[in-house]
């Protein structure tokens, strides 16, 4: 699964619609269209502030040998 479709889960769990969770992301309704299709290129910053709606964020994680 990769974040787009992760955070349409989320989004449709918790019932709202892509502008609702732009608004209370603070972010813009283009930004969640574009993530939830799988743009590949999303800041980070702005990725987490959608996640932590829902409790989460997005790190770095080291890739084991």
């Amino acid at each position: 699964m990769n974040i787009g479709d992760y955070i349409r889960q989320k989004r449709k769990q918790y019932r709202l619609s892509q502008v609702e969770l732009a608004e209370r992301a603070s972010v813009g309704v283009r930004f969640i269209k574009d993530m939830e299709a799988g743009k590949q290129t999303l800041q980070l910053n702005k990725v987490n502030q959608v996640l932590n709606l829902f409790g989460e964020e997005l790190a770095p994680k080291k890739i084991s040998d």
